[in-house]
């Protein structure tokens, strides 16, 4: 009952906290996993005593296992699959050189300067070559980010992990631990067989698979007698995690099959994507933050207690290798300067790293804490320089002018509140009743950005509004003061 009580705590601590600081991080560009992994140190043998998370915790494994999927499957969600087909150029520089070369040349720093075998170097390659979505949410959201950038490092982080998520898996299954007998026996053979069919046909044919039926059922649901749109967010995160029990339970990859079932959508329901936007991918962010709590008690400063030349050129190395490699593949896709130099600067290494390091942990493989405890150390290092560079970045944007998320602008009705709203929704009648009378009216479309781009229709005479931002559009396009505004979305 204890051990119940103080998880229960600390699932209520992260979510205070993080409600609370969201705001005043999120103005600051100070990274809000530095904060939660400070709450680790708090709670952790170093502070207060209350948790200490190892290695071989249940809970770790659980928190570890669910947010790998549900951060593929928020990845693939995000997606826009219209960027997909007018970006393929980008995509295929992003996933190619921009994320193999960094993870080849880590693997060789790795095995050249720390003496890895070559699997476990492959490991740690493909881990520090994944580029974190949470760390980047911050200039994501931000307008002074421009949009080539915010498109080209949206499509990275929401493909590369499933690139490189096969690299893992399949380097495991060369270091000892990894499978039951040698790759040259027979049953060596057919368990990295077993293996490959898993990962390429089971994991992506099963994802499809519970992506489209719950597709399916929901729609035929939501003809008839409607979901409420909290619960479709709900029903997202079902799909996600079904998805991975089923593949899991059959022999297939969870993790691919989260990714596919995220795909299948955002490319098949729009409605149900931006309702998980809206509220399921909150929920995945504070399970993710809670990974980072657990991380932060003991075991990402593990690899500080190593620390030489060796490791520290190492890090320096898997943090540079992005950019180096990057940077001139971005050249030919009608980029200015800025906009390449802003692609291949911001490209954080956080939790998606340590989540695939903490996969060659969990399967029992000899010496896998090592190449956590590496990984931890590059992690950390990047939460410091691009913590700090993006912090950086949106001060020096806010000095010159460029308004950031946490913006406060003037109120759009006389009595200083934003959007007075009528007592209940307005009918298309009652609305034309109101036109013909020569009211002053304006029609809002204020659909979320990807319904309104999946859709060919629009309200006759409405001016569009960003959801995310609507009082700074308003502002700017100088709407009345006393007019009627009425609002319509999906």
């Amino acid at each position: 009952m204890e051990s119940f009580v103080t998880s229960v705590a600390l699932i209520g601590i992260v979510i205070v906290i993080a409600s609370l600081l969201s705001g005043a991080i999120e103005r600051s560009g100070f990274p809000l996993v530095a904060i939660f992994l400070l709450l680790g140190v708090a709670i952790g043998p170093g502070g207060f005593g209350i948790a200490d998370v190892g290695f071989q915790s249940p809970a770790l494994h659980a928190l570890a296992m669910l947010g790998l999927a549900l951060l593929l499957f928020s990845d693939a969600v995000t997606l826009d699959t219209k960027q997909l087909r007018t970006r393929a150029r980008m995509l295929w520089r992003l996933l190619g050189p921009g994320t193999l070369v960094p993870a080849t040349i880590t693997a060789l720093s790795a095995w050249i300067l720390l003496g890895l075998s070559g699997p476990a170097a492959a490991i740690l390659g493909a881990a520090l070559a994944s580029t974190d979505p949470v760390l980047l949410r911050t200039v994501l959201r931000s307008k002074a980010l421009p949009e080539a950038p915010r498109i080209a490092l949206r499509l990275e982080t929401g493909m590369n992990d499933v690139v490189l998520l096969p690299i893992v898996i399949l380097s495991m299954l060369l270091l000892p631990g990894g499978q039951s007998d040698s790759p040259g026996s027979i049953a060596g053979g057919a368990h990295v067989g077993r293996s490959l069919l898993g990962l390429f046909v089971l994991g992506p044919a099963l994802g499809a698979l519970v992506g489209w039926v719950g597709i399916s059922a929901l729609a035929a649901v939501r003809s008839r007698t409607g979901v409420r749109r909290d619960y479709e967010s709900l029903y997202a995160l079902g799909l996600a995690f079904t998805s991975f029990a089923v593949a899991e339970a059959v022999g297939g990859s969870g993790f691919v099959a989260a990714f596919v079932a995220g795909l299948l959508v955002a490319a098949r329901d729009v409605e149900l994507c931006d309702c998980f936007l809206e509220y399921g991918e909150a929920t995945a962010e504070m399970l993710l933050l809670l990974t980072f709590v657990a991380l932060g008690t003991t075991l990402i400063w593990l690899g500080l207690g190593s620390l030489d030349w060796r490791v520290v050129l190492f890090a320096v190395i898997a943090l540079i290798a992005r950019p180096v490699a990057l940077y001139p593949m971005l050249a030919g896709l009608n980029l200015n300067m800025r906009d390449r130099r802003l692609i291949a600067v911001f490209g954080p290494r956080g939790l998606s790293s340590l989540l695939l390091a903490l996969l060659p942990v969990f399967a029992g493989i000899a010496n896998a804490e090592q190449i956590f405890a590496l990984t931890s150390v590059v992690v950390l290092l990047s939460i410091v320089v691009h913590g700090g560079g993006t912090a950086f970045f949106l001060r020096r944007s806010a000095s010159r002018g460029v308004v950031g998320p946490a913006a406060v602008l003037a109120p759009l009705s006389r009595s200083g509140v934003v959007g007075e709203p009528a007592a209940g929704p307005i009918t298309i009648d009652e609305m034309r009743g109101l036109q013909a009378k020569g009211e002053s009216m304006v029609i809002v479309d204020a659909r979320s950005i990807a319904s309104y781009d999946s859709d060919p229709l629009d309200a006759v005479g409405a001016v569009r509004l960003n959801p995310d931002d609507p009082v700074r559009d308003a502002t700017e396009q100088r709407l009345s003061q006393r007019a009627t505004l009425v609002v319509y979305c999906a």
